[in-house]
């Protein structure tokens, strides 16, 4: 009977590691998915508008809804990775100044870029 009791809680131990451990997998991808976001978004900064929403496919799956809105000095980026019913939501706020010294966007862009808030 200790046998059984000892097999028995080994294994409820041993799923319940593999359960995190999956559901760990599945969120560091959902994760990366939103990373992808992001750098799209900073490769995509609209000068021209003051918003811009767009949702990245990949073979049929959503990988990430993407969010930029000009701020005062700035954009804010909000991304949204997903991975099958996994979601993560990644924002961040980049200066005017951080933008152009990393060189998402050009000096002689600057002006359309505030124009448009």
């Amino acid at each position: 009977m200790k046998l059984y009791l000892l097999i028995f809680t080994f294994l409820f131990f041993m799923q319940s590691i593999f359960s995190q451990a999956k559901i760990e997998n599945d969120i560091e991808s959902a994760l990366i998915n939103a990373k992808k976001g992001v750098y799209w978004a900073l490769a995509n900064i609209p000068l021209k508008k003051a918003r811009l929403d767009q949702s990245i496919i990949n073979e049929d799956k959503l990988i990430a809804k993407v969010k930029i809105e000009k701020e005062i000095n700035g954009v804010r980026i909000e991304s949204t990775g997903y991975n099958e019913t996994n979601e993560v939501t990644v924002v961040i706020y980049r200066s005017k100044d951080s933008l152009l010294k990393d060189g998402f966007i050009k000096k002689y862009d600057i002006e359309s870029f505030d124009n448009d808030k």
